[in-house]
């Protein structure tokens, strides 16, 4: 209990110290332009603690799952004091305020990069040339009948792929022609010919040859408990080996942008079907089973990452953490306010608007007028707040269990 609790408590500060670097970004890269940065917050809702440091004051807010950094002039609409009028946001080249909006995003990168760097020299990260070729470890007799969802009836011989000499090791490329991606596949073509003479394309030692073998006909039990008449050819698979790999200082420096890439393409995937997974959120509030893929809270994934401490496999709680950093990054550039892509998205359109302005021999138009914005700016706020809401609630009640 006290190495979970341990990894709860290290994963939350994870997350803020994450979103102290998002912030961070921002605030580096406005300082480096010349802009005026009044407020440097981690978290929401009451000061817990504030100080000064020449022109920007620094705090601490009670609710650390969040964080602000507030740049003088960041919309024309902001209240300025006149000598903070030239360092405004606003007034800055277009290309410089979208690399400010972009310095979280950024920062985040770096800062999941790096953690997946540190996981690649110390104990490895998944090896992006593992050789996932369906491969077969053992061959065996088949039951002919299987009498309950844990037992089979007995059997004798070597089965159907041991009599058409298939033996350990062999690499399964292809049945009847049609290329097999995995043993998974290979299972679920065999189940749909029953009976059926099959030929499986091998490679032995170097060497390609095609087997034909005599699938058995047998019955298994549908999900309902009903019998069904499948195929199947008695054959279990080897389990790939080097699935982890662990890189030198150099080496691992491609390897880690190579999983990097990986990663942030399964977090974009993942960032798509958001939307599509809170009805399953909220239907497991209430009692429905709960997708080990759903979204998390920052409360659920603590929890996690206090499993993973538990059992330390720190390997996947560092890979967690670099995974919300993606998360994070990718997140923040939905182009809606007040998202930070949402900011950018403004900044393109008073280029592009200028631009065409400039085609007709007019004047350049000036800052975007943000009020008009508002509405779109509070609505999606109040449905992040309520999404989140009911992630956290979802987190408590029927959190996502990895580990049974």
């Amino acid at each position: 209990m006290a190495a979970y609790l341990l990894g709860v408590v290290l994963f939350f500060l994870g997350i803020a110290v994450t979103i102290a670097l998002h912030e961070w970004g921002h605030f580096i890269t406005a300082r480096i332009f010349g802009m005026k940065v009044r407020r440097f917050f981690i978290g929401f809702g009451p000061t817990v603690f504030a100080k000064r440091r020449g022109e920007t004051v620094y705090g601490l807010k009670a609710i650390p799952v969040g964080g602000f950094c507030d740049i003088a002039g960041m919309t024309a609409q902001d209240e300025l004091d006149p000598e903070d009028l030239p360092r405004a946001m606003y007034l800055k080249p277009w290309w410089q305020r979208i690399i400010v909006l972009s310095g979280g995003v950024i920062m985040n990168l770096i800062v999941g990069f790096l953690v997946l760097y540190g996981v690649a020299v110390s104990s490895g990260i998944p090896n992006p040339d593992v050789d996932t070729t369906a491969t077969v470890d053992t061959v065996q007799c088949v039951p002919e009948t299987q009498i309950s969802a844990t037992e089979l009836s007995s059997c004798v011989g070597s089965g159907p792929a041991g009599d058409a000499g298939i033996e350990h090791g062999d690499k399964i490329l292809a049945v009847n022609g049609q290329e097999m991606a995995s043993f998974t596949a290979i299972r679920d073509a065999i189940l749909e010919l029953p009976g059926e003479t099959a030929t499986l394309t091998i490679e032995r030692e170097g060497t390609l040859f095609d087997v034909d073998l005599q699938v058995a006909s047998v019955t298994r039990l549908a999900s309902d408990g009903s019998e069904i008449t499948v195929g199947a050819v008695g054959m279990s698979s080897l389990p790939p080996t080097d699935v982890y790999k662990k890189y030198g200082p150099i080496e691992g420096v491609g390897a880690t942008a190579r999983f990097t890439g990986d990663m942030i393409s399964a977090t974009w995937d993942g960032l798509k079907a958001f939307p599509a997974k809170i009805p399953g959120v909220v239907a497991s509030i209430f009692g429905a089973e709960r997708d080990v893929e759903s979204p998390m809270s920052v409360v659920g994934a603590s929890r996690i990452g206090g499993e993973f401490v538990e059992r330390s496999m720190w390997d996947m709680f560092m890979m967690m953490l670099a995974s919300l950093n993606f998360f994070l990054a990718l997140f923040n550039l939905v182009p809606l306010p007040p998202l930070d892509g949402g900011h950018i998205a403004v900044v393109i359109y008073e280029k592009i608007r200028d631009f065409f302005r400039k085609l007709r021999g007019k004047p350049a138009g000036g800052p975007a007028d943000y009020t008009k914005l508002m509405p779109v700016t509070v609505a999606v706020a109040a449905l992040l707040m309520t999404v989140g809401g009911l992630v956290i609630v979802a987190d408590v009640v029927n959190p996502i269990r990895l580990f049974g």
